[in-house]
């Protein structure tokens, strides 16, 4: 028979373990804080998966229409506020984000991907092909290795064949050994997907992929539940549906951007990765985290009106991102 005091023991412990794993929110006393990067007491910080890593509570996502100088000035308010993962996913952005990080590389988390010519592209569909691009990148943009290297992979809707897969794992894997990139994993706009790759192959990782206002756990089989059970880490692309949630008022946008970043955190599983084009856009994003995450009757009625309007004046181009209601 087993002793309950040692039951309750282990089921305390498990029990905290999970709650850290499922949160992943590090607050000030409850972890070492001295081990997450770039750390400010204001910020808040998520475990993303295998990586064991505590990253921001947002990230920088790589689209931007700001200029280089305006850029560098973004990323130092990033680094400012405790901010420590950056996202950029075509060699410009690369390349740019790279030049602004040098002298201070050490305080941001820095992943990359060339998206023209990954997987997207059915002339980089070798493992060795894409080896050749990340390691182009990297001498391209001065860096010795990616601390996320996440191959941009077919959309939308579309998935890859069982050969291309694997290809893709094995360029990441060995990208991983040789010591270029710190930890590995991809993006994609097809749910279904992402699934199959993180249960096949437990090398990955983190993903990405769309979240916006619109985007809820399916009540079923949803995507959350196969992150948790693979540990696997998720970064959230599109928060602002492709911009089509904002207006032409600057007040209300910054206003609706703060509601779908506070949605988004909510889901205590997706870091979402705003492109954002100033400063300003950066201090909203910042006062957003702060802001608590339930969401008043009011709220609720807006969040509901600027989600349907959004959905309304989604582009042509854009149509796809109405398959991630429901992850």
């Amino acid at each position: 028979m087993t002793h309950p005091a040692i039951t309750r023991r282990q089921f305390m412990r498990d029990s905290a373990a999970a709650a850290i794993t499922l949160a992943g929110v590090a607050q000030a006393g409850h972890l070492d804080t001295s081990k997450i990067l770039n750390y400010n007491p204001d910020m808040e910080y998520r475990r993303q998966g295998k990586t064991n890593l505590m990253f921001s509570a947002v990230g920088l996502g790589g689209h931007s229409r700001s200029s280089p100088q305006d850029r560098a000035e973004i990323i130092s308010r990033c680094i400012d506020a405790g901010i420590n993962y950056i996202d950029s996913c075509t060699a410009s952005e690369v390349n740019r984000d790279a030049a602004a990080l040098k002298g201070r590389r050490d305080k941001m988390y820095l992943a990359l991907s060339h998206c023209g010519n990954e997987v997207r592209n059915e002339n980089f569909r070798t493992s060795r092909k894409l080896l050749d691009v990340l390691d182009g990148l990297l001498k391209e943009s001065d860096q010795e290795y990616t601390d996320l290297w996440r191959i941009t992979c077919f959309e939308p809707g579309g998935r890859h064949t069982f050969d291309t897969a694997c290809e893709v794992v094995d360029a990441l894997e060995k990208a991983k050994k040789q010591g270029k990139a710190r930890f590995i994993g991809f993006s994609t706009h097809d749910r279904r997907w992402i699934q199959f790759m993180i249960e096949y192959f437990p090398q990955i990782d983190c993903v990405c992929f769309p979240f916006t206002t619109m985007s809820r756990r399916a009540q079923t089989d949803s995507l959350f539940d196969a992150l948790k059970k693979q540990d696997v880490g998720a970064f959230g692309i599109k928060p602002f549906a492709a911009g089509s949630l904002f207006t032409g008022d600057k007040a209300e946008n910054l206003k609706r951007a703060r509601l779908a970043i506070r949605y988004i955190l909510a889901s205590n599983t997706v870091i979402p990765i705003p492109g954002v084009n100033a400063v300003e856009e950066v201090d909203n994003v910042i006062q957003a985290v702060k802001e608590r995450r339930q969401f008043d009757l009011k709220e609720q009625a807006a969040l509901k009106t600027v989600s349907e309007q959004a959905w309304a004046r989604l582009p042509q181009n854009y149509q796809w991102l109405k398959d991630w209601q429901y992850v």
